[in-house]
């Protein structure tokens, strides 16, 4: 099934039992127990939960101070409570302060689940699934000083509040799509490569990728939208399922030969796969680059610590840089 668009329509056929299970999956038994109901759903993909990512939140609804129901958009109901006053924000704010209504906000995290769909380095399936959970948040026209915009009002800056649940925290299908026939699209959009299909490529030609798979290690953090011309384009960008930070690298700038040699081991053993450093080089920042420079003029002068497959890797990379 390498056809990009048939991969497409099979995820498709897909979301429906997906869906089900984030229904009736209870986030209090975390992203274990709703692997357990994929797996029972779609014994054919063995999902796996690698990386979750939180912190930030949506525009909810409207509610009254004893959590009665007003709206559940909050940006509609604004422009329409805004056009039956003739756009007067004055009059809109002097209302709310007879009448107090409150925002809530959609809080949430993100949990990527993975399944193998192949040999390639993007050859899989990647599950995007969002934890959700409603909070009353800022009472609207309230704030350090009147807001002078709609957007003011509906999402100020600093709302110096304590959010309230307004219910449980719930699981909603996001995404199901094969990595690498997103990625295809995205080739498409123009001849030059994007740095995701450079990292790719460097991840297959190297002892990185004569190692372990791609997603042990990495989801790739996927965007559309729609360009002037409506036409819809995609970004991506690849995201380390570390626990938290990447190790830190120890050598300082100058640092050559032996001592590089073992910084490098150092890294590469505490993330847990060969290159590990020349990776986090260029998206998590983890290494500097004037380690690529000197990785290969060590290798020139003869002191070979890497294997001529990887040396080729990022030669190639000082020829033609890349990052993200």
């Amino acid at each position: 099934m390498n056809d990009t668009l048939a991969w497409q329509e099979y995820c498709k056929t897909l979301a429906p039992s997906i869906q089900e299970c984030c229904s009736g999956s209870p986030v209090s038994g975390g992203p274990a127990a709703l692997v357990k109901q994929l797996a029972s759903a779609l014994p054919e993909w063995q999902f796996r939960h690698p990386f979750s990512r939180g912190g930030w939140y949506r525009l909810g609804g409207v509610v009254t101070a004893d959590g009665r129901r007003v709206s559940d958009n909050l940006e509609a109901w604004a422009d329409a409570a805004l056009a039956t006053r003739d756009g007067d924000l004055g009059q809109l704010l002097d209302d709310l302060e007879e009448t107090p209504l409150y925002a809530t906000r959609l809080t949430g995290s993100t949990h990527y689940l993975v399944s193998p769909a192949g040999e390639g380095p993007a050859d899989f399936l990647q599950l995007e699934v969002e934890e959700l959970q409603e909070m009353r948040s800022h009472r609207l026209g309230e704030a350090d000083s009147p807001p002078i915009t709609l957007a003011e009002l509906i999402d100020p800056e600093h709302p110096h509040v304590k959010l309230q649940p307004l219910g449980l925290p719930t699981y909603h299908f996001r995404r199901l799509c094969h990595v690498g026939s997103v990625l295809q699209r995205m080739a498409a959009q123009r001849p030059e490569a994007f740095p995701i299909h450079r990292l790719l490529e460097d991840w297959s030609l190297s002892s990185a990728g004569h190692t372990s798979a791609l997603h042990n290690h990495w989801i790739i953090a996927l965007r559309e939208y729609l360009d002037r011309y409506q036409q819809t384009q995609y970004r991506a960008q690849p995201i380390a399922t570390l626990t938290g930070t990447p190790p830190a690298f120890n050598a300082a700038h100058g640092t050559n030969e032996l001592k590089l040699h073992c910084a490098l081991q150092a890294f590469d053993r505490e993330v847990g796969y060969p290159l590990a450093w020349f990776f986090h080089m260029l998206t998590t920042k983890a290494v500097p680059h004037w380690v690529a420079q000197t990785v290969v003029e060590d290798a020139l002068a003869g002191f070979a610590y890497l294997p001529q497959r990887d040396v080729d890797v990022v030669r190639n990379w000082l020829h033609r840089p890349y990052a993200f």
